[in-house]
């Protein structure tokens, strides 16, 4: 971890495994910005979203025409580290958090179309995301070096979770009838990522609906129902690979765990889905695993 002002910087830093803390008063308000897990080589840096925590005082949210007042633990998920239409008073404290949308399987895009995310701190998701946020919040404080990697690992899990069935509930061009038959097709997909059998047809059969009818619900999102499927199993490969007790299964054995039959065309979609290979990507979450003894 490293912050700004007199303190020295550490001389070799874990990448990832480190939560770096940075002074964000020239930007107004004296409040904290903290980088969790750094993009891993071949990603673009900037292809993140920051979560604003709030921690006290006076701060308000101006979405779609309403005002929405902010309480202690509220998230607010957006593509800058300012959100648009946040209101606040001087006595207001954020602490904002920078994730990767590497680690988070959303689009940048998709944030900025819902105009941002509101997440309340006291229930569902939001409430155990909000928890995690605060624990690392103050680590980064307490340690002044590796404050907690499988804690940054698992609070970014959680962000991704909430990210997600929020773009989910407040997606506005689904009614609400198309919305929960949607849900329902993704859960399917996820309970059936490893059949390797998967398609648009069984997965039509599930929902007793027609092939052409699950084709122009997932159109309606800009992405095919197969560009769905490999998407995810793509996430969960990639969460397999960089997790320590996966450290000696190979590959090809992680990749057809998720249905993946091809070795060839699993290296290329990771490649293209993350800006690294596979074996890239597990050297590298080694790597950061034997820099952070302590976490």
């Amino acid at each position: 971890m490293s912050q700004s002002g007199s303190s020295p910087m550490p001389e070799t830093p874990a990448p990832e495994a480190e939560i770096h803390l940075l002074d964000q008063a020239a930007r107004g308000g004296g409040n904290d910005c903290i980088d969790i897990l750094s993009p891993p080589p071949g990603t673009d840096p900037e292809d993140c979203l920051y979560v604003a925590l709030h921690v006290h005082g006076a701060a308000s949210v101006r979405r779609g025409g309403a005002s929405t007042v902010l309480a202690p633990g509220d998230l607010l998920i957006s593509t800058t580290p300012h959100p648009a239409g946040l209101l606040q008073d001087s006595e207001c404290r954020m602490v904002r958090f920078r994730v990767p949308c590497f680690y988070l399987g959303v689009r940048q895009s998709d944030v900025r179309r819902a105009g941002g995310l509101l997440a309340r701190g006291n229930e569902g998701i939001g409430s155990l995301a909000s928890q995690f946020l605060r624990t690392l919040a103050t680590q980064a404080r307490a340690h002044r070096a590796r404050p907690g990697h499988h804690l940054a690992r698992s609070a970014s899990d959680i962000v991704a979770i909430l990210v997600t069935e929020l773009l989910d509930r407040e997606s506005p061009e689904h009614p609400t009838g198309v919305a929960e038959l949607l849900s329902r097709i993704r859960a399917h997909i996820e309970q059936n990522l490893a059949d390797p059998d998967l398609s648009p047809e069984s997965i039509a059969r599930s929902q007793h609906i027609s092939v052409r009818y699950l084709h122009k619900l997932f159109q309606q999102d800009g992405m095919t129902v197969g560009q769905w499927v490999r998407r995810r199993r793509l996430d969960a490969c990639r969460r397999d690979l960089g997790r320590p007790s996966r450290r000696q299964t190979s590959v090809s054995a992680v990749a057809h765990r998720w249905g993946f039959v091809s070795h060839s065309h699993f290296s290329r979609a990771f490649r293209d889905a993350f800006g690294v290979s596979p074996r890239e990507w597990q050297a590298y979450a080694a790597g950061i695993e034997g820099h952070n003894p302590a976490s």
